[in-house]
């Protein structure tokens, strides 16, 4: 199959679709794996849209939709016909069928429901939160008893619907539903066929409740290499399953909305370019405004420590530099916080562990740049007095700024607050005021004005 080229195909098509040549632009779409086709269909018209899902049928319909953005394809299931809508619906991954419902108008989510013939499993997972282990999870499982062969599992597998998830782990349940062990493939495939399940399986399961985070549920499949997490209710009763294809995805948009935020930004609930330029700017005036008022704490402090201005002048050439380096210093220091606890190398109990570690990494650092810009200083034609001033501020302000990025981001963790709300602009912003109010305070000692 030729490399994917978006531009040249999305041409080709739309000139299908403008000649009439359905077909053709069928032909061509069908050509495509099923995420190139996804990205090509985003980038069509609604009626386009409409035309060629109509037309692929409801397989080929289904494993689309489960490819785009939530928000294209809540937006179009809800522009198809009812009946359309529901064959493409009953095609899906119960999970992923649940998301799309979820997503669209309630009026039109349950004329879906009503008309479909086996909507029982859907139901369930549409209660639960979308971010939730019981959102993220497929109750379309196989499950085992301990009593059952390793040839009756085998035979069991063989007759799983082709449609279904993967089978990567099947998990064995008692009488009562309860989840008691897992056994993977290769363990029913090296065993005896007349093996009992219970024989062979690993008794301990790691599991997570229905109303768990979705990132605490990627960060246990991550550290422990799990390709099927189990999802259980109070009782320990097996719901579900969550998919290595399901974390994938949670991941990647963990990440997008962690780096919005240290942006300084609210996160998009869609595609950049599908995202209106009003609801862009709506999601970061609120926060650009709030750090225009912090940063005018900036000022405040130049206008307190104005004489000491007059008197020296030369204490404004070196700002800049400070509260620079002051900023970097601390965002360096948040990013590498946040990053050791979303990967769980630390945790709010180890806050006391990561600020002794953090200073001490700042009062090395706040040494070699104190002595740097003690250097810098003099090449500039200052006295050998403001020199030290500066590099006594710099020093001081770098083991601030990494004690202030490594206690932050903890203390937001604690409280329940997303940690990278604190970092990137917030930071810098904080460090500029409290940097300003060391320095003068410095220089009034240390130069006697």
């Amino acid at each position: 199959m030729k490399p994917f080229d978006l531009d040249n195909l999305l041409a080709q098509m739309r000139q299908a679709l403008e000649l009439n040549q359905l077909d053709d632009a069928i032909h061509t779409l069908e050509s495509l794996r099923t995420p190139d086709q996804a990205d090509l269909l985003a980038e069509l018209d609604e009626e386009d849209q409409i035309a060629l899902v109509t037309r692929l049928g409801p397989a080929a319909s289904a494993d689309i939709l489960e490819e785009l953005e939530d928000e294209e394809a809540a937006d179009l299931m809800e522009a198809l016909p009812t009946e359309t809508a529901i064959r493409i619906v009953e095609e899906m991954a119960d999970d992923e069928a649940a998301d799309v419902l979820g997503d669209i108008e309630p009026a039109i989510a349950r004329s879906i429901l009503a008309g479909m013939e086996d909507s029982e499993d859907i139901h369930p997972l549409m209660l639960h939160a979308e971010d939730s282990a019981g959102g993220l999870m497929t109750s379309e499982i196989l499950v085992l008893r301990r009593r059952t062969t390793a040839g009756e599992a085998l035979e069991a597998v063989r007759r799983w619907q082709p449609d279904s998830q993967p089978v990567y782990d099947l998990f064995v349940v008692d009488s009562q539903g309860r989840l008691s062990g897992v056994v993977n493939l290769h363990q029913l495939v090296v065993s005896p066929a007349d093996r009992p399940v219970g024989d062979i399986m690993e008794g301990d399961v790691i599991a997570v409740l229905t109303g768990t985070d979705q990132e605490e549920c990627a960060r246990l499949m991550s550290r422990y290499d799990l390709l099927a997490l189990p999802v259980v209710d109070c009782e320990h009763r097996l719901l579900g399953v969550i998919t290595i294809d399901d974390v994938m995805e949670v991941l990647e948009d963990e990440a997008t909305e962690d780096i919005q935020r240290m942006g300084g930004a609210l996160p998009l609930d869609q595609p950049y370019l599908s995202s209106r330029v009003l609801e862009v700017a709506r999601k970061r005036v609120g926060w650009l405004m709030l750090l225009f008022i912090t940063e005018s704490l900036t000022g405040t402090v130049l206008r307190h420590f104005e004489d000491q201005l007059q008197t020296v002048v030369a204490l404004a050439f070196f700002v800049p530099l400070l509260i620079g380096t002051g900023g970097n210093a601390g965002s360096q220091t948040t990013s590498t916080i946040i990053r050791a606890l979303a990967v769980g190398d630390i945790d709010t109990r180890e806050a006391a562990r990561a600020l002794w570690h953090e200073l001490r990494v700042g009062l090395l650092l706040g040494l070699g740049m104190g002595v740097f810009a003690f250097v810098r200083a003099l090449t500039w034609h200052t006295t050998p007095g403001l020199a030290a001033t500066v590099s006594m501020a710099i020093f001081t302000i770098v083991v601030w700024a990494n004690g202030l990025g490594a206690i932050l981001p903890l203390l937001a963790s604690k409280l329940r607050i997303d940690p990278t709300v604190v970092s990137g602009p917030v930071m810098s912003t904080l460090v500029d005021a409290t940097g300003l109010f060391i320095y003068f305070t410095i220089a009034r000692m240390a130069l006697g004005i």
